[in-house]
């Protein structure tokens, strides 16, 4: 028998942990997470859509002085469900996410025309950011 320490099992979070227990940062504080192994330069990753279109609805209903609690009950969702929606956790069907959108007064294209518009803004701030991309100083917006 050796007097080697037994192997332990290393736990990799698959999502960044949020300043306060239960509160999730908008995607653009998010921070970007290098994958072990990979170099720190590289280009950061985009956000996942659930996380974009989750940061667009919380940010409507607080916009709208609105309680979790109210804008389920409205979407005929559970509350826990609209939570976890909100941050990111679960990719809500476009019945749900249609469901919420109506309860926040806009329709599911407005939700998803705002949740495109920040995954433009990461994008363009990404590209910025890449010394030698080829989209430097260039406007792609229509």
């Amino acid at each position: 028998m050796s007097n080697e320490a037994p192997n332990q099992a290393r736990v990799i979070p698959l999502r960044p942990q949020s300043v306060r227990p239960g509160t999730a940062r908008p995607v653009s504080e998010r921070p970007a997470t290098t994958p072990p192994g990979e170099p720190a330069d590289r280009q950061p990753r985009e956000p996942l859509w659930r996380d974009l279109v989750g940061d667009v609805l919380r940010r409507e209903r607080l916009a709208q002085e609105r309680t979790l609690k109210d804008v389920a009950d409205a979407a005929r969702i559970s509350m826990p469900y609209l939570s976890e929606v909100e941050r990111g956790r679960k990719e809500a069907s476009s019945e749900v996410l249609a469901a919420a959108a109506h309860a926040l007064g806009l329709g599911l294209g407005d939700l998803l025309s705002l949740a495109q518009g920040e995954l433009t803004r990461h994008s363009a701030r990404s590209r910025r950011a890449v010394p030698g991309s080829p989209y430097n100083g260039m406007c792609l917006a229509a």
